[in-house]
């Protein structure tokens, strides 16, 4: 028995450590192996950067404003499409998890029909929609709203709606999954007690809807930041977020110490909000308690 015992035990510390396993692998080592590269110096060679270790990269970032404004217009663009984000996928997340089971299969799978095209495919899309001659000029031509096409592709317009439309399901399914599990009767207690609609949406809805809010801002925020295709292919040649700012430096300027030192920082300015919120959570969970 004591034998069986200590067997299971190992068992159960190997199914533990497997994830943990996974996650220095494929997150720990790769962040250690950049974060080398990110202090060391430029030189043409194989690889190319020398053994040295330095700030320096770090500090020409803080102090070059090239930088500074790319971080921040990236920062403002995922957030604005976050917001909208939010103001459209928390309705279309209440309305769903409130209809019959039928309908609510139905409109699901058009929340996840995208992810069955090419993510490439879908921007191209935007594309033919957004320029001169697409769609939306022609069909404001012959409204009769406008005389000439719009400049909309190559703005940050066009790429804030292209981040909105490729992240917006992300934002609905943790809001769905949360608002499906909350119970209505509250909401019904609240309005017999004589609490407005408002109120009963602002006091209950929205107070458990909140760890699925949390989590869609997350799933829309951090992969928004750093985005390439969107805009490259929206923005144009002059659209500079960190993402294209990344590629340039890797692939073009094959400067890749630098290149990592600009991952290590939107990094760094990704975990830092995450941490915040997790920490506001757990709060909020023991004062509950």
């Amino acid at each position: 028995m004591e034998l069986l015992g200590r067997r299971d035990l190992w068992w159960r510390r190997l199914i533990v450590a497997i994830p943990y396993l996974w996650l220095f692998v494929f997150f720990a080592l790769p962040f250690l192996i950049i974060l080398k590269i990110s202090l060391a110096d430029p030189i043409m060679a194989r690889p190319p950067f020398s053994e040295t270790v330095s700030a320096d990269n770090f500090i020409f970032l803080l102090n070059d404003k090239l930088y500074a404004i790319t971080y921040l217009r990236s920062i403002v663009l995922a957030a604005a499409a976050t917001v909208l984000c939010l103001l459209l996928g928390f309705p279309m997340a209440y309305g769903i998890a409130r209809s019959t089971p039928a309908v609510r299969s139905f409109l699901l799978l058009l929340i996840v029909l995208p992810f069955w095209i090419s993510f490439l495919l879908r921007v191209y899309a935007w594309m033919g929609l957004l320029n001169n001659y697409g769609v939306v000029n022609n069909l404001l031509i012959w409204l009769g709203v406008i005389d000439q096409p719009l400049q909309i592709m190559y703005t940050d317009f066009a790429i804030f709606l292209g981040l909105t439309y490729s992240y917006l399901p992300f934002m609905i399914l943790p809001l769905y999954a949360t608002l499906e599990r909350m119970d209505l009767d509250l909401v019904d207690a609240a309005l017999d007690l004589g609490a407005s609609r408002t109120a009963a949406f602002w006091d209950i809805t929205w107070p458990l809807a909140r760890p699925g809010v949390v989590a869609g801002c997350l799933l829309v925020f951090i992969p928004a930041m750093g985005e390439y295709v969107i805009p490259y292919l929206l923005g144009g040649p002059e659209a500079m977020m960190i993402g294209r700012v990344l590629f340039d430096e890797f692939y073009f300027n094959r400067d890749w110490p630098l290149a990592s030192a600009v991952a290590i920082m939107l990094l760094v300015i990704l975990v830092v909000p995450i941490v915040f919120l997790q920490r506001n959570q757990a709060r909020e969970a023991e004062s509950a308690a």
